[in-house]
């Protein structure tokens, strides 16, 4: 019976140490990968609202943006030909 608890315990050490290594080794290809949802988010918002700093992914979300927004302001030159 000692030899059968002794048994247990070593296989339990054995799950122990195989979660740390593999949990170890995801932490590092993630690391490696380095793109996430965040920082490919971040890339695609390409134009920025003078008036506010809002960024938006393109310009035609940047035309409906600018005109509910901020209607008084006269539209800058880069939304000219832009169909909302």
């Amino acid at each position: 019976m000692v030899c059968h608890q002794f048994n247990s315990m070593a296989r339990g050490h054995q799950k122990l140490q195989s979660q740390q290594k593999n949990a170890k080794k995801q932490a590092e290809i993630k690391k490696s990968k380095g793109h996430d949802q965040k920082t490919a988010a971040k890339a695609a918002l390409v134009f920025t609202c003078a008036v506010c700093r809002s960024q938006m992914p393109d310009p035609k979300t940047f035309k409906q943006h600018f005109e509910s927004k901020h209607p008084k302001t006269p539209l800058p030159p880069e939304l000219e030909g832009v169909e909302a």
